[in-house]
């Protein structure tokens, strides 16, 4: 098998390499390198640098690696950014994907795995929940235009895959932090974690978005995976795919990746503090961020039925790895 990875120089990207090389997979990474580093890869990995929506170049890739599977990560991601730029949100997104996918079928390619995200459920409200998680039964209400991609992706991925005998399994990631290695950490500080570490390395006071949610402490509960559990997850698809003989057979998967444990920001906050040993200055409390829900858990149990896929790291882990690659990147924060 051979595998090309869109995206595959990104954070999560590059997870994902090193775990599929690790197993005896063969990959080749494509990325338009405008977030991803390609030192985030080894040597020997092809790297084809272009877009997804650049239909001659993908042809190329599929043709000359003889990709027989696809893991689609290449996207945008960001939630505020894509309530300003809805059109661009759509245009990678969407049309990217549609592209990718008639890429895919006119090379006979007949495995797929979709990066999706807990985004597509929206806020979701205490009826829709089974045990207070969240499961793939869960209606899908996205809030905002990165929601809406990441949803209308998995209904183009399914049904491209039901109509042309390509088994497609799609994967709903819920909040992803750490690092395996502090090279390969996430460079941004769009997640709480990195935000409290940006906050705290100004001297700044980490930032919680209220405290007067319906929640234990009052601050809003989130599910947190480690990217390298993540990335297993990824290879647990890739094995899911590969076992069918015949792809179809496979047929649409959709799964979430979580660990089914809540944290909520304020233990977050104290578990930074502790880690890092910066305990001051002290969080600070300001107004709720429109649309951000009480409480996101993940239920776990499809994901372990059908994949055979659990998370291990838990979130003292996840903390101290990012911290390490924070503190690589920015050396007077350690």
């Amino acid at each position: 098998m051979s595998w090309l990875i869109t995206g595959g120089a990104g954070y999560i990207g590059a997870h994902v390499v090193e775990v599929l090389r690790a197993a005896g997979e063969r990959v080749v990474v494509l990325d338009d390198l405008s977030t991803g580093r390609v030192e985030r890869l080894p040597s020997e990995v092809p790297v084809v640098v272009g877009s997804v929506l650049d239909r001659a170049l993908l042809d190329r890739a599929l043709g000359e690696h003889g990709v027989t599977g696809v893991v689609h990560l290449a996207a945008r991601k960001q939630v505020g950014e894509s309530v300003a730029d809805p059109l661009g949100y759509y245009r990678t997104n969407v049309h990217g994907l549609t592209v990718l996918l008639e890429a895919v079928v006119a090379a006979g390619v007949r495995r797929f795995v979709f990066s999706s995200s807990a985004a597509v459920y929206g806020m979701p409200g205490a009826g829709d929940l089974t045990g207070g998680l969240v499961t793939e039964q869960t209606p899908c209400r996205p809030m905002n235009p990165y929601g809406e991609t990441k949803l209308a992706g998995e209904w183009l991925v399914r049904s491209t895959g039901l109509a042309h005998g390509i088994g497609t399994v799609c994967l709903r990631y819920f909040n992803v932090a750490g690092a395996a290695r502090p090279e390969l950490a996430d460079a941004g500080a769009a997640n709480v974690i990195p935000m409290f570490f940006e906050r705290l390395s100004r001297g700044e006071p980490p930032m919680i978005f209220g405290d007067d949610y319906p929640t234990p402490d009052g601050t809003c509960v989130r599910d947190y995976v480690h990217v390298s559990d993540l990335a297993e997850a990824h290879l647990a698809a890739v094995r899911h795919l590969e076992r069918a003989e015949d792809p179809a057979t496979a047929g649409d998967l959709t799964v979430n990746i979580g660990t089914g444990r809540g944290a909520s920001v304020r233990e977050m906050a104290d578990l930074v503090a502790e880690v890092t040993g910066v305990r001051e200055p002290a969080p600070e409390v300001v107004g709720r961020r429109p649309g951000d829900p009480a409480r996101v858990v993940a239920s776990a149990a499809l994901a372990r039925d059908r994949l055979g896929f659990e998370a291990r790291r838990d979130l003292a882990e996840m903390v101290a790895s990012a911290w390490a690659g924070w503190s690589a990147r920015h050396p007077g924060s350690a």
